[in-house]
């Protein structure tokens, strides 16, 4: 069976939005695309001294169905009105209101004070739920000096599900009020059945001065 040269300007390489090369039984071989994967941006939030940050569903406004089957929440340098104190977040499932789902948890914290003198790693129980319908802490406490934030990601999955509970991830990294960064991680399930189709996010006293939050759908 004979070789055949490829010529270099027969070949089509290129892709559309959300596609991926792929090859077929064409003369040049590449010119059909795949399905690839995407982030799409859904909505993004900008704080200005607002006491909640929510993603709710309005008449024209669809924030989380079954679109996709992932989504990721971006926190920007989260920046609180008073000193130290926690972001959290709550969830309402569909037909649903007051943000109090229930929610089994686990938390680990990794932190460096700025002098290198406070070193540790450790599980944060006083942080978990178990079957708790609290708003849950998603940062250590937070100061609010010019320079100090709080930024990470929530990843939501699959929260349309009526057959499984909808589990979710956190990771975040916070300028602890004690001049510390700690890293902490967070991961749980709503227990619920129900679609889950609007988040809240604020802290535990006084309001968001500033800091965005983007929704994206992962594909």
């Amino acid at each position: 069976m004979a070789l055949n040269k490829l010529k270099f300007n027969s070949l089509n390489v290129t892709p559309t939005a959300g596609k991926a090369i792929g090859f077929n039984s064409s003369a040049n071989g590449l010119e059909a695309t795949l399905s690839g994967g995407a982030v799409r941006f859904i909505k993004k939030l900008t704080a200005s001294s607002d006491s909640t940050l929510s993603f709710v569903d309005g008449s024209s406004d669809v924030v989380l169905d079954n679109t996709y089957k992932e989504y990721m929440f971006i926190f920007n340098n989260i920046h609180p009105a008073n000193d130290n104190v926690e972001p959290r977040v709550q969830f309402n499932k569909s037909g649903a209101s007051g943000f109090n789902e229930t929610l089994t948890t686990s938390t680990f914290h990794a932190l460096l004070s700025e002098d290198g003198g406070t070193q540790q790693f450790t599980y944060r129980a006083d942080y978990d739920q178990a079957q708790g319908t609290s708003f849950q802490n998603i940062a250590n406490a937070i100061g609010n000096g010019n320079d100090e934030s709080f930024s990470g990601y929530l990843r939501l999955f699959n929260p349309s599900s009526t057959t499984f509970v909808t589990h979710f991830q956190l990771r975040t990294n916070s300028y602890y009020y004690g001049d510390i960064s700690v890293d902490s991680f967070y991961a749980g399930y709503i227990n619920a059945t129900e679609a889950i189709d609007e988040v809240q996010f604020k802290f535990s006293s006084g309001n968001i001065d500033s800091g965005t939050i983007t929704l994206y759908g992962i594909n």
